[in-house]
């Protein structure tokens, strides 16, 4: 017991001794910190000020956004809507009916964000200078201002001086990685609704490209399915008049109706894929730079990079005269 009681006591000890030599490691280091006060103040105020030059020339960044929901039922019927009913049917004729379907406002989604839709958009609306030559906008003139570097506006030139192997204007891909930048899209699972949104220098621009995105989306699906329920329609009727079996002519009269229904959809109605939830308004305060926070940060930046002078100062010093 005693031993017990003596070991304890000698651990309490080294426990204290520890507790002890950290207050007094804190406190050399904070006395060290606060005899360097006057670089870390000096760092602070250089960063802070540097800080606030940079939040400055940053440009400023509208964001406008519409709030859209599938249009359907989101499956597409197409050949193979009666294919569970019929498929066996039709097999007997050499028609194989897909039994697998597709959510059209996904397929929507996957098709907005591809290359060769941004590069469609972009050149249809003839926006290249405004995607890749745009460096902020002239909120008296409502003008966008370009990089005199990239494009010269008054003599409507491109004027970069290109890498190996490019041309002055920009590429598609330049163009589809720069739209991109600007374009942000988001789903939410538990009800469907889609976000479309577009973060650009100017307020006008940004709502009259996600009006026009919405738009382009709708009609190419519309005119794809309705081009596409035509070319099943036709080749349905030939395959009637090819078979004498009552029951093949059942399935063909079936899948005729179906892609009559789609193609009266597609003549019908301006919201194909999406419906608008809450349309897009000009945005009237900026998105993008928050520059307060941005001064925040680089205070504090400036501050743990006065720290760390100060405390390499005195190491450096402490080698030396060792």
């Amino acid at each position: 017991m005693n031993n017990l009681n003596q070991t304890s006591s000698c651990g309490g000890k080294t426990v204290k001794a520890s507790v002890s030599s950290n207050e007094i490691e804190l406190v050399e280091l904070w006395s060290t910190i606060w005899r360097g006060k006057l670089i870390v103040l000096a760092t602070v105020f250089l960063f802070s000020i540097a800080s606030v030059f940079y939040a400055l020339s940053l440009p400023n960044i509208y964001k406008s956004s519409v709030v859209l929901a599938p249009a359907q039922g989101g499956k597409n019927g197409g050949i193979g809507a009666l294919a569970g009913q019929f498929g066996g049917l039709a097999s007997l004729a050499g028609i194989n009916l897909a039994s697998g379907t597709v959510n059209k406002a996904s397929e929507a989604l996957e098709i907005i964000k591809s290359w060769a839709f941004i590069e469609e958009f972009v050149l249809q609306y003839e926006l290249a200078r405004d995607v890749f030559a745009a460096r902020g906008w002239n909120q008296e003139t409502d003008e966008l201002i370009y990089d005199p570097n990239l494009y010269d506006k008054d003599s409507n030139k491109w004027i970069r001086i290109p890498l190996e192997g490019r041309k002055s204007e920009p590429s598609s891909w330049e163009l589809y990685l720069q739209f991109s930048s600007y374009m942000s899209i988001s789903e939410d699972q538990k009800t469907g609704f889609v976000t479309l949104s577009i973060e650009f220098y100017s307020p006008k621009i940004a709502k009259k490209w996600v009006d026009s995105l919405v738009e382009k989306i709708n009609f190419k699906l519309k005119t794809r399915d309705a081009e596409e329920a035509k070319r099943n329609i036709a080749f349905l009727e030939k395959q009637i008049k090819e078979t004498s079996l009552t029951s093949m002519q059942t399935v063909f009269y079936q899948l005729i109706e179906e892609q009559t229904k789609t193609l009266m959809l597609t003549e019908g109605a301006q919201e194909y894929v999406f419906k608008t939830v809450s349309e897009a308004r000009i945005s009237e305060e900026r998105s993008r730079p928050k520059r307060a926070l941005i001064c925040v940060v680089g205070a504090f930046l400036g501050g743990a990079v006065g720290i760390l002078i100060v405390l390499v100062r005195i190491l450096i010093r402490k080698n030396i005269n060792a």
